[in-house]
């Protein structure tokens, strides 16, 4: 199939990279898909539940688009891929990990936000026809940013590796579940925190959290929907029950309360810092390189995005 989009409706135009870097598009999780995967494996976290761990690392012609923790888990009646990769070609490479384990049908497709490291790999599995689940503001934010980022990754992958857009089928707008005949699935749509359209899961199998890039580990997130939004998700993350979860980035299975606690710390110290620039006047220009940077030596690739998501802060608080 050619990378084009799907969808029943006229694709916006994509914005600029200027709007790119400084109205809230993430560019970090654009990959370049380099030497072939193979060197990646499945870990299987719980009973039939598998993950493949992301690097540690900004997305480079050497790293085979493999920066996000992608996976799937194994059912009764069929498989849920809970993270579809970077590209066609990851979600390819995915979907022949799933055939090695299991010739169940590929029944659900989860997309959990709108970053291209999490969705482009979901038209590897068309053939498939199932269901693509995601946040009720998917559809609005792959429209506005689906096509950029496609050509994005185009001028990078090249456009046979790249894939199509793809959008949510089934969209939950407060919670849902699916019923694999010996395990639930459930969906809770997050609101604006680290994007506009943050979808969790909950595993009854394994009884593993999934709350994708709602969680990094060791890695620097990535603010691009709401400062304070993410802090009060937080809480609710805390509030869902699960010990144990899955991160959008880092390890692929964490105790949930202290890695929520790192999460929290650094953002907690990019809020207080940028209220206390904003408060004395400081420059945004100035504020980038200033603040939270205690925070520096506790998490990877901080030089590359504090700047950034100081940036986004700002505009947050400046009216508060």
């Amino acid at each position: 199939m050619t990378a084009r989009a799907v969808h029943p409706r006229r694709q916006a135009a994509g914005p600029t990279r200027r709007h790119a870097l400084f109205a809230g598009l993430c560019l970090c999780c654009l990959p370049t898909l380099g030497r072939a995967a193979e060197s990646f494996t499945m870990e299987e976290v719980g009973p039939g539940l598998y993950v493949r761990k992301g690097l540690i690392a900004d997305a480079t012609p050497d790293n085979a688009d493999a920066i996000a923790n992608i996976g799937f888990l194994v059912g009764r009646t069929g498989v849920v891929v809970t993270e579809s990769g970077g590209s066609l070609a990851d979600g390819q490479w995915l979907r022949a990990e799933i055939a090695k384990r299991t010739d169940k049908p590929i029944t659900h497709v989860v997309l959990t936000h709108v970053h291209p490291d999490h969705v482009f790999g979901a038209g590897a599995f068309f053939q498939d026809k199932p269901v693509f689940i995601g946040h009720a503001k998917l559809t609005e934010a792959m429209a506005a940013r689906g096509e950029f980022y496609r050509k994005r990754l185009i001028d990078l992958l090249g456009e046979d590796r790249t894939g199509p857009v793809v959008y949510p089928t089934m969209s939950v707008k407060d919670t849902a579940e699916i019923d694999l005949g010996d395990r639930r699935l459930t969906f809770t749509a997050h609101g604006p925190a680290h994007t506009t359209s943050d979808l969790s899961m909950i595993d009854s199998g394994s009884g593993l959290l999934f709350p994708a890039d709602l969680l990094f580990v060791n890695r620097i997130p990535s603010l691009d929907g709401s400062l304070k939004g993410w802090l009060a998700e937080i809480e609710r993350l805390k509030a869902m029950g699960p010990a144990r979860a899955v991160p959008g980035h880092g390890p692929v299975a964490v105790d949930l309360a202290p890695a929520l606690a790192d999460l929290s710390g650094y953002l907690t110290a990019l809020r207080d810092g940028t209220r206390a620039a904003i408060a004395k006047d400081v420059p945004i220009e100035k504020a980038v390189t200033s603040v939270a940077a205690d925070q520096r030596d506790k998490w990877a690739l901080f030089d590359t995005y504090n700047g950034r998501n100081v940036t986004v802060a700002y505009q947050e608080l400046e009216w508060e």
